[in-house]
């Protein structure tokens, strides 16, 4: 599984614990920016990541922001990008099994940092119910 993971300004700090996260479980990712907490417009480092989602360079998605709201509405403008708001570990959970999202958004400014890895995980591992869903 390789991951593309993006975020602005707001949710770097976050953005930075995921990618060590994400080594430490030997988890392929390519990180599409913010490089600093400077001030930033967040479709400018969300948007090539979503792209890289759809043209399937590679296999899921994390962005970070300060709510993450405005990280998922630009991801899922792209054609088979599934992002899901996930500010607790059920919703990342229930965003997998029940809408095969391939992607996930992360408030930075909503979570604490003993939530975000929690919520990492459970997405990462969590399989898709299919069925009815």
């Amino acid at each position: 599984m390789k991951i593309a993971i993006a975020s602005d300004h707001a949710g770097f700090r976050y953005k930075e614990l995921v990618k060590k996260h994400l080594a430490s479980k030997q988890i392929e990712f390519e990180d599409f920016g913010t490089n600093n907490e400077k001030l930033c417009d967040y479709p400018d480092f969300i948007a090539p990541a979503a792209r890289a989602l759809q043209a399937q360079k590679v296999d899921r998605l994390i962005v970070l922001g300060g709510s993450g709201n405005g990280e998922a509405i630009v991801a899922n403008r792209f054609r088979g990008v599934r992002c899901c708001l996930c500010l607790n570990a059920e919703m990342a959970r229930l965003a997998r099994m029940h809408n095969d999202s391939n992607a996930i958004s992360v408030g930075q400014r909503l979570i604490g940092e003993n939530q975000l890895l929690t919520i990492v995980d459970t997405w990462i591992d969590t399989k898709f119910e299919g069925g009815r869903h």
